[in-house]
């Protein structure tokens, strides 16, 4: 099997992103006073590198809106210093009236390859981030996000279930970018309802040519890493999309709230066909976030 790459983890100075420094708020993933502290690339590297791990994707950490190309420098800096490959998906404001000057900027750092802006809404304020539900219908919104493909930037999409037919208007809307599903579509209702309402989102969303997703964050509603439930989301979403459209994140070091990377790597080896395996763990994310080749 050829080197792995992580298509989503966050390295942070504790100092730089508010939400770690100020009052504890809710997250999707729950209470993280473990993780209120730095997390170096050092720490980073230390817990993937013995797995195989020989490239990464930094996925935007919520630093403070107009920071956001001080954390592009600042994660350019750690993969200068450490000399790990490290792409880099930062943060734009695709509600802004025009969001190209933003993007002009990014475009200057080569390590930039696409942009996250979150648009997970829920009715559980626990679960809310986005200022509402249907971001995805915004003509503003779909406009920037558009613009992207003048730039070859990708966008990390990330939706709840209920938001994902908007999600995939918004991709079929912007055919020439490329759309990255965060979490495989954050499942966090395991009721046969919920899982059902989920499927059919990610069918509408696999329906899509343009969007891939991201077998990732898989223990974030059930704070732990169950490899069976690794196992069911992997199975559905590979039986959708295909092992061409999926890949592999860490998520790191949220994930690390419940569990070792040895063991969460372990749990998603095991979850996907053999005969798969490089293509989820290296190819897709490869392509997608224009990597080079082995």
């Amino acid at each position: 099997m050829t080197g792995i790459v992580d298509s989503h983890f966050h390295i942070w100075r504790q100092a730089d992103l508010p939400w770690l420094v100020g009052p504890m708020q809710p997250r999707i993933f729950g209470p993280y006073e473990p993780i209120r502290r730095d997390y170096p690339v050092a720490e980073y590297l230390a817990d993937c590198r013995p797995c195989g791990v020989t490239e990464a994707v930094y996925v935007q950490a919520n630093w403070a809106p107009a920071r956001h190309l001080d954390e592009v420098a600042f994660v350019s800096r750690a993969s200068d210093e450490s000399g790990f490959p490290i792409a880099i998906v930062a943060y734009a404001d695709m509600l802004a009236e025009d969001v190209r000057p933003q993007l002009d900027a990014l475009a200057r750092n080569p390590r930039v390859r696409g942009v996250r802006m979150q648009l997970h809404w829920h009715e559980n304020p626990l679960y809310r981030f986005a200022s509402g539900p249907d971001l995805c219908r915004d003509p503003r919104l779909q406009a920037n996000v558009a613009r992207l493909a003048d730039y070859g930037f990708s966008f990390d999409l990330q939706v709840f279930a209920p938001q994902m037919a908007g999600a995939a208007e918004l991709a079929f809307s912007c055919p020439n970018v490329t759309f990255v599903l965060q979490h495989a579509g954050m499942l966090e209702n395991l009721s046969p309802d919920g899982i059902e309402q989920w499927r059919d989102g990610m069918r509408a969303l696999a329906g899509q040519p343009n969007i891939v997703s991201k077998l990732s964050g898989l223990g974030t509603f059930l704070r732990r890493n169950d490899p069976a439930h690794v196992a069911f989301v992997a199975t559905e979403t590979l039986t959708l999309f295909g092992a061409e459209r999926c890949l592999f994140g860490s998520n790191f070091p949220i994930e690390k709230l419940w569990t070792t990377y040895a063991d969460l790597i372990g749990a998603h080896r095991a979850a996907v066909p053999p005969d798969a395996a490089d293509r989820i763990f290296s190819h897709t994310a490869r392509r997608v976030y224009r990597l080079a080749q082995p």
